[in-house]
């Protein structure tokens, strides 16, 4: 399956399946050993592996591979595949966007927009969801009926740390227990991943854009969620939390009338195209007529 997207600048971004995602999704067999493979007790042994120093080899042709300048990094040795997984940016090169009306991407990552109906309900591929059923039975998804889901797929190659897109204080972080199915659209066709897979949501009290709901969503091998704060007072581009291995999913759910999206990126998901952006990076503004 080839992943169709668009960079800001509308040129294509093509990746495609591995031949192993397509075997464990593009068949009825594989599917088996998907769920298998989905289970929570695989993904620690995995997290074994990834966090002793014997996965440190990985590092290098996973690098080259995917062409990742380690300059913009802190380090660029590691101990472990998962120390390079969750490596840390230099400071310098997080450009975040601090115009009170600019709504920025939290992290880098692969963008779809959707809007929300009235039931509170919205469509990925195959599977039809509710906001209900992302922040499981929650009443206060009732809330968000006829406003705005974005959704943020980091692939393995991302940077996978994330930050807060505004000022303003938040609640604890809800942890739903799940399973972990890989988060590319692959899986999408036939698992309805973001009702199943393990994720963790909190309410962000924002300056400029009203009552938020952040979720994070865990993937398949590791996906592990790693959120830094409980009740706290954040600030635009502090770091929120970070994921460890496996490309991971975060979702944003913002209310009616409260932001109008950049119209590329209505475009492209009207098309079922994914726009690449970046962290801190506007992705749409205030909207200032209410």
């Amino acid at each position: 399956m080839v992943i169709v997207g668009r960079d800001r600048n509308g040129k294509l971004d093509i990746d495609k399946d591995t031949k192993f995602m397509k075997f464990l999704y593009g068949n009825e067999f594989g599917r088996l050993i998907a769920r298998v493979l989905a289970c929570p007790f695989i993904s620690k042994v995995s997290a074994l592996y990834l966090n002793s120093s014997l996965s440190s080899h990985m590092v290098k042709n996973f690098v080259l591979k995917n062409n990742i300048d380690l300059n913009l990094y802190e380090k660029s040795e590691f101990n472990s595949f998962n120390e390079f997984f969750t490596r840390l940016r230099k400071r310098e090169n997080i450009h975040i966007d601090y115009n009170n009306d600019s709504f920025i991407s939290p992290c880098d990552g692969k963008l779809l927009v959707y809007k929300i109906g009235e039931n509170s309900d919205f469509k990925i591929k195959n599977s039809c969801y509710t906001v209900s059923d992302l922040l499981n039975g929650d009443a206060i998804s009732n809330e968000y009926k006829d406003g705005y889901i974005l959704i943020f797929r980091l692939r393995p190659k991302d940077y996978h740390r994330y930050v807060y897109i505004d000022n303003g204080t938040k609640s604890r972080n809800v942890r739903i227990p799940g399973i972990l199915h890989t988060v590319r659209p692959i899986a999408l066709e036939s698992e309805p991943v973001y009702k199943r897979n393990a994720r963790e949501y909190t309410l962000l009290r924002t300056q400029n854009f009203g009552d938020i709901i952040q979720i994070e969503v865990g993937a398949m091998l590791v996906g592990k969620i790693c959120n830094y704060h409980n009740d706290w007072q954040f600030k635009r581009g502090e770091e929120k939390g970070h994921f460890e291995f496996g490309g991971s999913t975060i979702v944003l759910l913002v209310k009616k009338g409260i932001l109008v999206v950049d119209d590329d990126i209505l475009k492209n998901t009207s098309e079922d195209v994914e726009t690449l952006v970046e962290c801190g990076m506007q992705i749409g503004r205030k909207n200032n007529i209410v």
